[in-house]
């Protein structure tokens, strides 16, 4: 972050001035540490600052007016929305048919078989074979 007077940290004097008014909050020496280790806070570890800040009547209310523009500042990261829960493969019903016929006349076929196979597993048939199957359906059911 590019600061415009690098030699003023509001965030810094913030965490120090809560740290001297409630020196056994565990939030708050977690987030000095951090600003410390990383240099930063995320915007919602800020918004939790400016919570905990409001309730202290010893921090000026400028400081916490410049901290509620950097967090306004901030860009908010939203969770995209979940996509419609549609399958993702529909079974062709015609094609399970034609499977059952043939397999109910000869259930030995090894290569409706495999085709069964694949139906069962929602895995869909290539155009190949498909017409592979409509072959089978002429040559052997007639």
């Amino acid at each position: 972050m590019r600061r415009i007077r690098p030699d003023v940290d509001i965030i810094k004097d913030l965490l120090e001035a809560m740290l001297l008014a409630r020196p056994d909050a565990a939030f708050i020496q977690s987030l000095h540490h951090q600003y410390l280790e990383r240099g930063g806070l995320s915007k919602k570890q800020l918004q939790g600052l400016y919570a905990k800040a409001l309730k202290v009547p010893a921090i000026p209310p400028a400081k916490l007016a410049t901290l509620e523009a950097i967090i306004l500042k901030k860009p908010t990261r939203e969770k995209s929305v979940l996509p419609g829960s549609s399958p993702l493969y529909i079974k062709d019903e015609a094609t399970g048919q034609r499977i059952a016929a043939i397999l109910a006349k000869y259930p030995a076929h090894k290569r409706v078989l495999y085709f069964n196979s694949l139906y069962a597993n929602n895995t869909p048939l290539s155009a190949a074979e498909l017409a592979e199957l409509q072959r089978f359906e002429k040559l052997l059911l007639k």
